[in-house]
């Protein structure tokens, strides 16, 4: 099979624009959790906080193009304007039929999505819509609106699988490009945030409701007081390519991606599963033909929620012991859902090429029920050769995906 490598990189997160403005963030500990201002009106919504990411530079979009994205689409363009330009790639590939692109989301655009029916709804009337509003809710937005605006060719998809997209979407890119069907896949997810998203995470108990008024102060993955997870929103692209390939063309390889798993846990519809955690990450593991102390470093699903964080922290302690450091990136912007898992992946490559971890932001004192593991609660600057990276979402939906270090 071909070796796949990771030669560009982008990212529009709640904490900046591109993977720099992200990145900065991070380092400096900062929380891009905010009071989302006009969500108190929404009778019984608990959870009035989010993270929420600018929308800068839109009308660089042309218009005709612009139309038929809504929030979550524009993220998405801009992140892989971002990490086209970071892997160099020239028109001529991305127009040749062998590179693909795949992005996906929890739906479409939330915003759109709503716009639509509270238009629509009301008086049965659907002549105050427009006919692009179509192409901004339908739930391969990004994907589409990417493949079109850079006259992508290949293989285009859209992986729906919420709070697991972006990572599917990544493995999915991984087995093309490894069968040999593509040269090089855009890859990635997006979200936008709103608070009918919210909403759908609230009424399932899963948010956190008891720091409306300190916001900064939440989401608190593996904490002892951790009280739910905090949506938040953006989009992560990255380029993935053959080995051969980019030598060829002499591009910056952040990693090579050696091992993919994806699985379900045929459990329970909203309740993680430790046992199905624990076969994807040997499964995972097993792929990229290492051992679980071969691993330097976890980045965790982890998003506060009572029952994932225990589950997730206890699939570790029984897969890979307590000796290897992990983090969760969520106390820092929030659950972006489709899209954490491409922004996540690209914050630990950066993290692998400085030699440091970043910190469990807010994570004061570990729960007894997520102990057992290392969990890193300040910066710890270490040489990082392997990338273990999970994400997992309702419906008992899991992947992990590993990267390596090219020495």
């Amino acid at each position: 099979m071909n070796r796949v490598v990771i030669t560009g990189i982008g990212a529009v997160s709640p904490l900046g624009a591109d993977v720099d403005a992200m990145m900065h963030g991070i380092e400096l500990g900062k929380s891009a959790i905010r009071h989302m201002d006009g969500w108190d009106r929404y009778t019984g919504l608990k959870c009035l906080v989010g993270a929420p990411a600018q929308l800068i530079g839109e009308k660089e979009i042309p218009r005709t193009s612009r139309r038929s994205m809504g929030r979550m689409s524009i993220f998405s363009v801009q992140a892989a304007k971002q990490a086209i330009a970071d892997a160099g790639i020239k028109n001529e590939i991305i127009t040749s039929g062998r590179l693909g692109c795949i992005i996906g989301s929890t739906t479409g655009s939330a915003e759109s999505l709503n716009d639509t029916f509270e238009k629509m709804l009301p008086e049965k009337d659907l002549t105050k819509l427009t006919s692009m509003k179509f192409f901004q809710c339908v739930s391969h937005t990004a994907a589409m609106n990417v493949a079109q605006y850079f006259g992508i060719t290949g293989c285009v998809m859209a992986t729906s699988a919420a709070c697991a997209s972006a990572l599917q979407a990544a493995g999915a890119g991984y087995d093309l490009i490894r069968l040999g069907k593509q040269d090089a896949v855009l890859c990635g997810g997006a979200e936008d945030l709103h608070p009918t998203v919210a909403a759908s995470f609230d009424i399932l108990f899963a948010t956190s409701t008891g720091y409306n008024n300190e916001p900064e102060k939440t989401p608190r993955p593996f904490d002892a007081k951790r009280d739910g997870l905090v949506c938040g929103e953006g989009s992560g692209i990255l380029l993935l390519e053959e080995y051969e390939h980019a030598l060829k063309r002499n591009a910056r390889i952040y990693a090579e991606i050696i091992g993919y798993h994806t699985c379900g846990s045929g459990a329970h519809v909203s309740q993680s599963c430790k046992n199905s955690m624990a076969e994807c990450f040997r499964q995972a593991l097993a792929d990229a033909r290492i051992q679980a102390e071969d691993v330097d470093y976890i980045n965790a699903h982890a998003t506060a929620t009572i029952h994932g964080d225990r589950e997730e922290a206890e699939a570790i302690r029984e897969v890979f012991g307590g000796l290897i450091p992990v983090s969760s990136l969520k106390g820092y912007m929030g659950h972006t859902l489709g899209a954490s898992g491409a922004i996540e992946l690209i914050a630990s490559l950066i993290m692998m090429e400085k030699g440091c971890i970043y910190p469990t932001r807010n994570l004061e004192s570990v729960s007894p029920d997520c102990d057992g593991i290392l969990h890193v609660k300040k910066k710890l600057n270490k040489e990082i050769n392997i990338i273990f990276k999970n994400a997992f979402a309702f419906g008992g939906i899991n992947a992990s995906i590993v990267c390596k270090k090219l020495i």
